[in-house]
């Protein structure tokens, strides 16, 4: 197997912890799973709560201040070197910026093999798991289930509208299992956008 990360981008409540726990469990070898949410819940309450941070607006929108940046690349360089050391990983994100997300972590990740995934849900569908969490801001789910795609180039896209998450992971598992070597992470940026490959 030549795959050394696995970029999971989809919105909030969209499923993305629960195929990167089921990738773990069908995945050969020991993978590690890195997450947006860890490195806020690891942030300063004070981030989480000002310009500078992570300000979250009642509606769920969400603004990102120069700080919270900061260090955002250093966590991203910090799971980068951790792959380069020899460790699998799932990296589990929201692109709030879309395409400019996705060229941080191209930047960060460098020459690692990289297979990037899309993680869709309907808006509607991801509303209501929102409600069900009642850990997030009523609003963000919706707002987030295009945007975060915006173009952004995917190997792989999966729906998680009707399909359970361990079925979505078998589906990433048997690409990272049998994708060629030699695919940089640079390389998906540099793609044309075409039609939507595996969609489950």
């Amino acid at each position: 197997m030549t795959t050394q990360v696995i970029v999971l981008n989809g919105g909030s409540s969209s499923g993305k912890s629960g195929i990167a726990r089921s990738l773990q469990a069908v995945l050969p070898d020991p993978w590690l799973a890195f997450g947006i949410d860890s490195l806020i819940e690891a942030m300063p309450a004070s981030l989480r709560e000002s310009g500078d941070g992570l300000d979250i607006a009642e509606d769920g929108g969400v603004d990102v201040g120069s700080v919270f940046r900061e260090l955002e690349a250093a966590w991203m360089q910090g799971v980068a070197a951790t792959a380069g050391a020899g460790a699998r990983i799932i990296i589990d994100d929201v692109f709030l910026g879309g395409a400019e997300s996705q060229l941080r972590w191209q930047k960060a990740l460098g020459t690692l093999d990289v297979l990037w995934v899309g993680v869709r849900c309907d808006s509607e569908v991801a509303a209501s798991r929102e409600i069900v969490r009642g850990d997030r801001a009523q609003g963000m789910a919706a707002s987030q289930a295009e945007t975060v795609h915006r173009g952004v180039v995917y190997d792989l896209e999966v729906d998680t509208t009707h399909t359970e998450s361990l079925q979505c992971a078998r589906t990433i598992a048997a690409q990272a299992t049998s994708c060629p070597a030699g695919r940089p992470a640079s390389s998906v940026g540099r793609a044309h956008h075409g039609p939507r490959q595996g969609a489950v």
